[in-house]
Formats: structure tokens, C-alpha cells, sequence
């Protein structure tokens, strides 16, 4: 009774046993099997193809495994992309070309910017106070006064005496008549009205000829006649032109002296025609003179002028200025300043991370260690060192200030890359997960060539283009077919655009645009 109890006691064992382990079995096969199908559906997405050192040293390995500093090496998967894929609208680059490169981010920022407007100028008399010293009558010059060119003279200073019959005649002829005024005294009134219109006749003579009042009145009082008569300077200046010599003839109208006043003077800077909405009449201007280092001399903008210089793009505007000692010379060379009131804090970003292609404006965009996002931009007001972001930046989004063109070139390089990937023929996948990676292929030699698009075919991809001769290929000039190495080309090559390509040969006969350049 009690072995046969014994017995069954170990045969109820052995089933408790055999049941828990088929159990454990049962439930770790239900465990692991999805895991095994989660791969194998990961794997059919993404092949790995090895694995690289995270800091851009050459060293990879088929199987996962950390650096010397406990860093994860990078999954590099089929296709050439890293464990993270940067989206179609980014560009990725490696983190080591991205230091080589010498990449540098800098946050938009809210600024107000302190705009200044620069031009060259010129110093130049004010046009108001020049005077002419020409005679209206035909004579001769008797002598010379101010004999020099720049003299400085005050006004009412005698500059030079002249001799004219003319003016002895009309001198003689109000004399005469100054006589038969007085002696008609007792006369008939007509006979006094005669005389004295005679008289006041000869005198609008002589002041028409610009006689002083002082010669006028000592010939009036003397009754004698002058030989000579002496012109005077009309305002304290310096004599800026003479061309009287003693002895000379001269006719009536001709110019013997020009006399400046240049205790002001104008200020005529070229101003640049995208500045000149910024020049307002009546600002405040600051002029600086390579003569005078470190002196700064204040004016007033008074007249903006009317005309633009087609040659340089620019406006003549004028600046009005006090000189005092006489710094200032005409013909002076002049560096004019003007501050322009800002608008208020603006969203900025520096010069350098604006790239113009002249038809449109783009910055890039940091999104991640090596991606970055090409962004086109709507430009504002500039200052020496920003420019305002109307539309496409955000305040505090971080931009490439940098080595930006760099990038835009690495970028097209590998759009091209990508297109001679495509060609290649796929490798059977035993191969690519058993072997390692093999060296790079040499890069195909490029060429390049300027011609004329004829036709577009964006379905195909392709583009006729009518070109000149091509010396690295001995090629003369024809018109050929060629594919684009992306989709983005083909919006750059327009019926009738003149451009500049460069291509490679994809395969024997198949050439391949990778840049576009109008």
C-alpha cells in the first residue's frame, strides 16, 4: 500500500513537471517570435550595411559596438543614409564635414537696427554766394588791384581800374547836362524839363554800367570827368578766378573776376538709388574729410536732386555746412554719413547667412546635428552687420551665419551622387549582409559647358541643349540630349535660358547635368 502510494506520488510529479515546462516553453516561444518578425519586417525596410565611428574617424564595424569613450557607433543603412534620415526638404551632412567645413549658428535675434547711409562726396562753393565782376561796356584794363588767384579780399576792396571812352563820353555827356540844369534856372519850365530828363538819362547810364553811388556823387559834385574807373569786390570771399592782365581789351559781358564767399558750403555726395528712399530733406548729416582725421563737421540736407546718374546708380544730394577758418576746400574730397531713424525691434539675422541668387534669397536652417533646412526669405532694411527677416525666420531659430555657401555646394554635390546611385546596379542582399563596405568608387570626371536650353522634358527628365565647343571632351559645338541628375535641375533650365552646366558621363553615352548656373 505504501510503495504502490510512492509510486504515484512521483508520477503526478513528473506530469506537474513536464506540464510547467511546456508551459515555460509555450509561453517564451510566444514572447520571442514576435520580436523575430519585427526585425525581419525592419530589416526588409532598412538593410544595415555597417556601422561607423561616431566622431568621423575611419573605422567601422559589421556588428554594433562603442568607441574608446563609450559612444555608440552609427548605423549606416542601404542607400546612404544614417540611423537619422534628414527629411527630402533638408540637407545632410556628415558631423565631420560639418566641422572641416567650420560651420557656425548663430540665433535670430529681435533687434532695432541703427541704418546709415554712406556716400562720397565733394566739397563745392554755395552756388548762392559766387559773383561775377564783367563789365557792360568795352574797355581797357589800367591796372590790378588783386593780382593773384585765391586772394582773400574784403568787401569793397578794389580789384581793378579800367579806362573806356564810352565811359568818359557818359561821364562828360551827365556833367553837361548836370550844367544846363543849373543854368536854365530862370528858363521856361519846358525848357528845365528837357534839360533835367536829359540829365537823369545820362545818370541810368552810368548806374546801369555799375558805377558806385561815391563815383557817381564826386562827379555830381566836382563836375569833372574821371579817366579811370575802379571796380570793387561785392562780398568778403576769395577771388576764385581772374582772368583780367594789366593792359588787356575786354568786351562788354566778358568776366575778369569771380569772388566766392566760402564761409559756407555745399556738400554734393553720390548717394546710392536703393538708399535714396531713406534720404529725407532737412536731416542732419555728418561729413568727415581724409584731410582732417577724427574732425567731423555737421550740416543739414537741403535739396535731393532730381536726376540720376545712369552710370553709377546714383542721385546727387546736397549738404549745406558752415566753415569755419576755412577748412574746407572746394574740390575736396568728403565722406558723408547720415543716420537713419529705425522702425522698432525687427527679426534679424546676420549679412553672411543670406544667400542671393539674385532671382531669390535663402538661409539654412540648423534642425539637427548635420541637417539643415534651406529656407527662402523675404529681406527688409539693412544695417552694417543684419538684415531684417520680413517673412521665412522666426525669432530664436538658429541659422547658419558660416561657411553657408559651403554647405549649399555640398548639398548640390550630393543631389548629383544621388542620381549616380540610381544607376548602379543593386547588389544581392547575401552579399550585402555578409560582406564589408568597399572602398568608394572614383568620382566621374566633370565637364563643363555654356549653351542655350531648347526643350525641357520633365517627364523624362532629359534636356536639349545647344552648346559651344567643349575643350575637355574636343567636342565642337553642337546641340545633344542630356538627363538632369535630379528633378529640382530641371526648374533652373528653361526654354531660351542661357546657362552654364557641368555634367559627367552616368554610363558610356549617358551625360548627366549635376549643376546649373545662369
Amino acid at each position: 500500500m505504501n510503495k504502490s502510494t510512492g509510486m504515484f506520488a512521483g508520477v503526478v510529479a513528473v506530469a506537474v513537471l513536464a506540464a510547467g515546462g511546456g508551459y515555460w516553453m509555450g509561453h517564451k516561444g510566444s514572447v520571442v517570435q514576435p520580436q523575430a518578425d519585427t526585425e525581419a519586417t525592419a530589416g526588409a525596410a532598412k538593410k544595415v550595411l555597417y556601422y561607423r565611428n561616431p566622431m568621423g574617424l575611419p573605422d567601422t564595424s559589421p556588428t554594433p559596438k562603442k568607441d574608446p569613450m563609450g559612444m555608440d557607433y552609427i548605423a549606416v543603412y542601404a542607400g546612404g543614409a544614417d540611423e537619422e534620415e534628414a527629411p527630402a526638404n533638408q540637407v545632410r551632412i556628415s558631423t565631420e564635414k560639418v566641422q572641416k567645413l567650420g560651420v557656425r549658428v548663430e540665433a535670430a535675434q529681435l533687434r532695432t537696427l541703427d541704418k546709415s547711409v554712406r556716400a562720397a562726396g565733394r566739397v563745392e562753393p554755395d552756388e548762392r554766394r559766387l559773383y561775377t565782376i564783367a563789365p557792360k561796356f568795352e574797355g581797357y584794363v589800367e591796372r590790378l588791384h588783386a593780382n593773384v588767384t585765391g586772394q582773400p579780399v574784403a568787401k569793397g576792396q578794389p580789384l581793378f581800374e579800367v579806362y573806356s571812352p564810352e565811359l568818359v563820353s557818359a561821364q562828360r555827356e551827365y556833367a553837361v547836362a548836370m550844367q544846363g540844369v543849373a543854368a536854365l534856372k530862370d528858363a521856361s519850365s519846358q525848357a528845365q524839363s528837357g534839360m533835367q530828363q536829359l540829365a537823369k538819362s545820362s545818370l541810368a547810364r552810368l548806374k546801369n554800367w555799375d558805377i558806385s553811388e561815391q563815383q557817381i556823387k564826386s562827379l555830381t559834385q566836382s563836375g569833372t570827368t574821371q579817366r579811370t574807373l575802379t571796380f570793387r569786390s561785392p562780398v568778403a570771399g576769395i577771388v576764385m578766378e581772374k582772368k583780367a592782365v594789366q593792359g588787356m581789351r575786354f568786351m562788354p559781358g566778358e568776366m575778369l573776376y569771380q569772388v566766392a564767399d566760402l564761409s559756407h558750403i555745399w556738400v554734393v555726395a553720390d548717394v546710392f538709388e536703393q538708399d535714396l528712399g531713406l534720404v529725407k530733406t532737412g536731416a542732419q548729416a555728418q561729413v568727415q574729410i581724409n584731410a582732417y582725421p577724427g574732425k567731423v563737421f555737421t550740416g543739414k540736407v537741403t535739396y535731393v536732386y532730381p536726376t540720376l546718374k545712369a552710370e553709377t546708380r546714383t542721385v546727387p544730394v546736397r549738404v549745406e555746412l558752415a566753415n569755419p577758418g576755412l577748412l574746407l576746400k572746394p574740390g575736396m574730397f568728403a565722406q558723408m554719413e547720415m543716420q537713419v531713424a529705425a522702425k522698432g525691434q525687427v527679426v534679424t539675422v546676420p549679412v553672411s547667412a543670406v544667400i542671393d541668387s539674385g532671382t531669390r534669397q535663402i538661409v539654412l536652417i540648423e534642425k539637427g546635428a548635420g541637417r539643415f533646412e534651406p529656407r527662402e526669405v523675404k529681406l527688409g532694411a539693412r544695417s552694417d552687420n543684419y538684415v531684417e527677416i520680413l517673412d521665412g525666420v522666426k525669432d530664436g531659430e538658429p541659422v547658419v551665419v558660416a561657411a553657408n555657401f559651403l554647405i549649399d555646394a555640398e548639398s548640390n554635390l550630393k543631389a548629383a551622387v544621388g542620381g549616380f546611385a540610381s544607376a548602379a546596379p543593386a547588389e544581392p542582399a547575401s552579399a550585402a549582409a555578409t560582406s564589408t563596405p568597399e572602398a568608394p568608387a572614383p568620382k566621374a570626371a566633370s565637364h563643363q559647358a555654356v549653351g542655350t536650353v531648347d526643350s525641357v522634358d520633365a517627364k523624362a527628365g532629359t534636356v536639349s541643349l545647344s552648346h559651344g565647343p567643349i575643350a575637355s571632351l574636343k567636342w565642337p559645338a553642337m546641340t545633344m540630349e542630356f538627363k538632369a541628375a535630379n528633378a529640382s535641375l530641371l526648374s533652373e533650365l528653361q526654354p531660351g535660358a542661357k546657362v552654364t552646366v557641368e555634367f559627367v558621363e552616368r554610363q558610356p553615352g549617358e551625360w548627366v547635368i549635376t549643376s546649373v548656373k545662369k
